[in-house]
């Protein structure tokens, strides 16, 4: 069941989306040569700590539980890369996504960051991802079908000769980090259910993830990190999105 958010109880929300913004801030300026990639988490797990906030990644179930308050996923690598002693290097790009609940509330965001000089297929695909994300936003009315949405975001990124990730997609968001709706990045007309009708107070986790080559992805033996499965890079953007009476509150902006 989609549970509707009230304007008090999105006004709370953004307060969770601030303190994310505020890690991503933090983050953009440790993408720099030479850190490794704990150095990054270690940095925000602080920053959560700091103003007791509950990490919304440490722990996730799974064949085993992520171990680590920030996906950090180095070029090849989609989603849910675990931070460890890997090196920053000239030329890599980094999507880190990360989330928290501040008292009871949700707040999850993921952006893809260049180190350094980046080659021009990276440029190109960065430019991509946050393009997507915000045509959805700037498409987000009451009223609307989703797919109405999803199909603007598969135009650029059909149009760039990229591929939208299909394994994963975006979700409903509040007192718990996955709520419904499913929020595809693309058109699945064999899922009518996922073809929602957008509502005011519906608040919803947008994150298209864009690989330079093919769509298709694996997970490596560490059970978590998502990569291509050519090899090439990938991008991941991501906001918590509230519908209101005039269309998208973004809730993970900074103050």
């Amino acid at each position: 069941m989609i549970q509707l958010k009230s304007r008090r109880e999105i006004e709370r929300m953004r307060l969770a989306g601030r303190l994310v913004a505020e890690a991503h801030s933090i983050a953009r300026s440790m993408c720099q040569p030479g850190i490794r990639t704990i150095e990054i988490e270690n940095e925000l797990e602080a920053l959560f700590a700091k103003h007791n906030a509950r990490p919304l990644f440490k722990g996730y179930p799974g064949e085993v539980p992520f171990p680590a308050v920030t996906c950090i996923s180095v070029n090849e690598e989609v989603v849910h890369g675990i931070p460890g002693p890997r090196v920053l290097r000239e030329g890599d790009i980094v999507s880190i996504d990360t989330g928290c609940e501040l008292n009871g509330w949700c707040g999850d965001s993921a952006w893809t960051y260049p180190v350094g000089k980046v080659n021009a297929e990276c440029k190109k695909l960065l430019e991509v991802g946050e393009a997507v994300l915000m045509k959805a936003i700037e498409q987000i009315q009451p009223g609307k079908k989703w797919y109405e949405v999803a199909a603007q975001m598969e135009k650029i990124v059909h149009a760039a000769r990229f591929s939208l990730v299909e394994d994963f997609v975006g979700h409903g968001i509040g007192k718990e980090m996955h709520e419904e709706p499913q929020v595809p990045n693309y058109q699945d007309l064999a899922h009518p259910k996922e073809n929602f009708r957008l509502q005011v107070g519906m608040v919803l986790a947008i994150e298209p993830m864009i690989n330079a080559g093919t769509k298709d992805v694996g997970i490596t033996d560490d059970y978590w990190t998502v990569i291509t499965l050519d090899g090439k890079p990938s991008v991941h953007f991501e906001h918590t999105v509230a519908v209101t009476t005039s269309g998208a509150d973004i809730l993970t902006l900074p103050a």
